[in-house]
């Protein structure tokens, strides 16, 4: 990517160097290992710097172009396809998903739509299931755990974060209404990551992309969302061969996110490709869970002292809403800033109030709630560098 002056963006240069600084900080205190971030405005990139290690066991430095496990920033390239086949026609948002998929029409699950799915307010598991790791990499059979398991909730009654089971749904629903007989992996391939230019982006392992994918290794050792043992096993489930687990497992680099967001800046468009239309972008980027919590962030009240605060999900993004809570996006942007975030690692934004678009992967997994933290702290010295 060509870089331009910050200051032709509007940005403060020396301000704009806190990110950076404040990401030395933490590689040097061995809360994490590296991160790549790419921020933009405008569409222009103002900095793309790679800091740290790829992997610091071997002294392998961090390159821009290195391959990273998604996490869950991966459920929006998922959202994305959907909310495609919602404008196509073939997808509706309030209709039960037990019209396409009929073994959910048992234990009242027969009242789950899309639009529960996307909001994470369904009520399906919240936590991986208990399955083999070939099963976990499979779309097929976690679909039929989240149909034969009992509801967390009624449809509709809470927002509860779903870590795995929803977007294996969400999958599984776009792999029906295809009716092509295309892999999952092959339909975002074609569909997606493509036309967008996302040509270092994979559902699963690919081979070229094992070659430079960056190790999962956790650095923190106290209790959080994930047992660090149990987010380094996931890394190694996305890695077995045509392993497809749409909620997180796919391999991608920052320069391929980047033109995830800017598709999303641009109103659903990137070069000549219209992923989704200006109102479809509007619709799933206000808050439609009003000010409900997301239940699955309870631990940070033990954990980090925390009180409870709005989810603030719209259709399947993460968005800034009003109130100053805790959370992956800065305090500064305004209300319509969205985004998503994974595990300890990656984050992504877009602030359309300033144009800016900001992309983040990084090396040596945080705790979760201490990460979403740092990207807070990262994405407000963005904010803080626009000075025009």
């Amino acid at each position: 990517m060509q870089v331009s002056d910050p200051r032709d963006l509007g940005f403060d240069p020396e301000r704009l160097h806190q990110v950076g600084r404040s990401i030395d900080a933490d590689i040097q205190a061995e809360r994490c290992d590296g991160a790549v971030v790419v921020i933009a405005r405008h569409g222009r990139p103002a900095l793309v710097e790679a800091r740290g290690f790829a992997d610091r066991s071997a002294g392998r430095t961090l390159a821009t172009d290195d391959v990273f496990v998604s996490m869950s920033i991966g459920k929006q390239f998922v959202n994305a396809l959907v909310l495609q086949r919602v404008e196509r026609g073939e997808l509706r948002l309030h209709a039960p998903i037990a019209e396409l998929l009929p073994e959910f029409d048992q234990r009242g699950k027969g009242r789950i739509t899309l639009f529960h799915l996307l909001t994470h307010t369904s009520g399906v598991p919240s936590q991986p299931p208990p399955l083999a790791p070939e099963d976990l990499a499979d779309v097929a059979a976690i679909t039929a755990f989240a149909a034969s398991a009992p509801l967390e909730s009624l449809p509709g009654e809470r927002v509860t974060y779903s870590i795995l089971a929803a977007h294996a749904v969400l999958g599984a629903l776009l792999l029906r209404v295809d009716g092509g007989g295309r892999s999952l992996a092959t339909l975002m391939a074609d569909d997606l990551f493509r036309p967008l230019g996302m040509d270092h982006t994979h559902l699963g392992p690919r081979d070229d992309l094992l070659k430079r994918m960056c190790p999962v290794v956790a650095r923190y050792t106290e209790p959080g969302l994930f047992d660090p043992s149990e987010v380094e096993a996931l890394a190694q489930v996305i890695c077995l061969p045509g392993a497809e687990i749409p909620a997180g497992g796919f391999l991608t680099v920052a320069s391929d996110v980047q033109r995830f967001a800017e598709m999303l800046r641009r109103g659903g468009e990137l070069d000549g490709h219209r992923v989704l239309s200006p109102a479809m972008v509007e619709l799933a980027t206000r808050n439609h869970t009003g000010d409900r919590p997301n239940s699955l962030m309870d631990y940070t009240a033990d954990l980090r002292g925390w009180d409870p605060w709005p989810a603030y999900i719209g259709l399947g993004f993460f968005v800034r809403g009003e109130a100053v809570v805790p959370g992956p996006l800065p305090s500064l942007a305004g209300a319509r800033c969205f985004g998503g975030w994974g595990a300890g690692s990656t984050a992504f934004w877009i602030d359309r109030d300033r144009d800016l678009t900001f992309s983040f992967l990084s090396t040596g997994l945080m705790e979760d709630s201490r990460h979403i933290e740092r990207v807070a702290r990262l994405s407000d010295a963005v904010l803080a560098a626009v000075i025009d």
